[in-house]
């Protein structure tokens, strides 16, 4: 009965650890960068914000995809060069900006270069810099999260729930900063 009790637990662990993986990302800039501006979403969503991170950089510094993905546009959105990844499970990050070294519909790995950084981001005080947004869904209905807090570097540490009536509740995976 112990065996049988210590397998379904391992296999619960490994399981959860599996998919809390298949989310995580690396830095698109290396080596690690600053980060200069951080994540700052509107609430509510339509209002002005800062919806993903500025990374310091150097004017043409190679930028990779921050994890396996589908490139889904590579070209200029408001005047600004742009590349967006559609990653498994409807993860999606962008990088501006960019001057894309892919094209639309190509596959890429989290070793490929997609393009190289070029300067004039608004707002940076930097040489260059980055700006690298993350959001779950369609971009005329997404979600935007923190991509810091997806970083395979940032642990994965469980959370309690509120319950009704403010007793702690079921815990469940959140990715943040610490």
């Amino acid at each position: 009965m112990r065996w049988t009790a210590l397998m379904t637990a391992l296999t619960l662990v490994t399981a959860t650890s599996a998919r809390a993986d298949e989310f995580r990302l690396d830095w698109p800039l290396r080596p690690r960068p600053a980060v200069v501006r951080g994540f700052d979403a509107p609430r509510p969503d339509w209002q002005r914000g800062h919806r993903g991170v500025d990374l310091a950089g150097a004017v043409g510094q190679p930028v990779y995809a921050a994890a396996g993905a589908t490139v889904v546009f590579a070209g200029l959105a408001g005047g600004r060069p742009v590349v967006s990844l559609a990653h498994l499970g409807g993860l999606r990050t962008s990088y501006e900006p960019v001057r894309a070294v892919v094209r639309p519909g190509q596959r890429v790995t989290a070793t490929m270069v997609i393009g190289a950084l070029e300067p004039g981001h608004p707002g940076c005080g930097a040489a260059a810099c980055l700006h690298w947004g993350a959001m779950w869904g369609a971009a005329s209905r997404a979600d935007y999260v923190d991509p810091l807090g997806l970083l395979v570097s940032t642990p994965i540490r469980l959370k309690p729930l509120a319950r009704p009536g403010g007793g702690p509740g079921r815990g469940r995976r959140a990715a943040g900063r610490r």
